[in-house]
């Protein structure tokens, strides 16, 4: 685990990355950042889940220690990114999946 609480891409694994994947929200929060454009930051705040401060902080947590998104401090806010290239490279055929769901969605009636 890097300074930061980011995992270094070897030291990733599968379980944390799947288990962070299966909450709603921040599987909403990987689709967001895989749909912009790459190497986008977000402020937290932007995806606009129906969660409390606390909550949104709890799953970018999760989200930061499965691997799946760095943080980085832009002063008083916190930018999200997807780590879409360590990603590829640790879990082949992930990012594809998650495009995939991407689609998914979209096609999907809400």
């Amino acid at each position: 685990m890097s300074d930061d609480d980011q995992p270094d891409p070897e030291a990733m694994e599968l379980g944390a990355v799947l288990s962070a994947l299966a909450d709603k929200h921040r599987l909403e929060v990987v689709c967001a950042l895989l749909a912009d454009v790459d190497g986008a930051e977000r402020h937290c705040s932007s995806f606009g889940l129906p969660v409390s401060k606390a909550t949104l902080t709890h799953h970018f947590r999760v989200l930061r220690q499965a691997g799946l998104i760095r943080q980085v401090n832009r002063g008083n806010s916190n930018m999200a990114q997807l780590r879409s290239v360590e990603l590829a490279a640790r879990f082949p055929g992930l990012i594809e999946l998650l495009e995939a769901e991407n689609r998914r969605r979209a096609e999907s009636p809400s």
